[in-house]
């Protein structure tokens, strides 16, 4: 098998799939029309989010056997299409569940507690006391929306604090000791939290808008750890703006390129809000990008084509 590299990623990839026999090529430079050019003698391709795999490339790819995305999601692959094709796709939420789970957390327990404001302002010289005061995670009721790897694993770093946890996913019977499934009324009905961890679809994106917000019957923290497409960023600081949003934890942003390496070029004027926010914490998509998940995240895609081809 003859595999193309078009992300870096963590070198046992490569040792591993040297180890089962497997001929590796990298290329990280090549544009994806250079690609186009020589994917006709590849078995097998592993990316991350370099570039779309849409209809022309798996047209062009007539010996592909398999996709690997080092990631937890596959949106950046004509899913339907490779499959009618016969492509093997591979993604690896499995490894960095932890990960995400522990971001949204350390998230969720820097807002309530205020600590990003209060240690910008004391690096300042500014001591306020009373305006630091923090909010309890005790008593709260958190929901949870996609209940899959990422939303499990966070569900679980919640069992050491005296909460309720309920989920709310599209297929029924997910939930466990961790987290009660519910339907969406009483989600918007008892959440003080929300915490996002659905993958980009045509159902999710956009799904958190000025009429989804609105039907919470009181203010709510959101946190986003998923997909940024996935919040209306304008709606979302109108509802921060009114307080019906009381603050935001978001690790992923509307504005990101497919790729996901680097910074939008165009600064929104909802962006600049956001920026400037002091109920707002902002990371650059890390929530799973740990030393511990790069190793995870490579041997899970190496353990699924290994099951399949080898």
């Amino acid at each position: 098998m003859k595999i193309l590299h078009v992300d870096t990623n963590h070198p046992l990839l490569l040792d591993q799939f040297r180890e089962l026999g497997f001929e590796n090529d990298e290329d990280y430079t090549s544009s994806k029309e250079q690609i186009l050019e020589k994917i006709h003698v590849y078995d097998g391709l592993v990316i991350r989010s370099r570039f779309p795999i849409d209809r022309i490339f798996l047209d062009k790819a007539t010996n592909l056997k398999f996709i690997g995305r080092v990631g937890a999601g596959l949106e950046n692959i004509d899913i339907d299409y490779a499959k009618e094709k016969g492509v093997f796709l591979a993604s690896a939420p499995e490894g960095n569940r932890n990960a995400v789970g522990e971001h949204a957390l350390g998230m969720l327990l820097s807002l309530f507690n205020k600590l990003n404001k209060a240690h910008k302002e004391v690096r300042k010289g500014k001591w306020d006391r009373e305006g630091n005061r923090g909010t309890e995670l005790n008593g709260k009721t958190v929901g949870i929306i996609g209940y899959g790897n990422m939303g499990k694993a966070f569900a679980k770093k919640l069992r050491g604090f005296e909460t309720e946890v309920i989920c709310y996913d599209l297929i029924g019977g997910v939930g466990d000791d961790n987290a009660r499934q519910v339907g969406v009324l009483e989600l918007q009905q008892k959440s003080d939290v929300i915490s996002l961890h659905v993958p980009q679809t045509d159902v999710t994106t956009g799904m958190v808008n000025t009429e989804f917000i609105n039907g919470f019957q009181k203010p709510f923290w959101l946190l986003n750890t998923a997909r940024g497409k996935c919040v209306v960023t304008d709606d979302l600081v109108e509802a921060l703006k009114s307080g019906q949003i009381l603050g935001a934890g978001l690790d992923v942003l509307e504005y990101e390129k497919k790729s996901f390496e680097t910074m939008f070029t165009k600064k929104p004027k909802a962006f600049k809000y956001l920026r400037k926010a002091k109920n707002v914490l902002l990371t650059p998509h890390v929530a799973g990008w740990t030393v511990e998940s790069h190793e995870k995240l490579a041997q899970t895609i190496v353990n699924k084509v290994k099951a399949n081809f080898c």
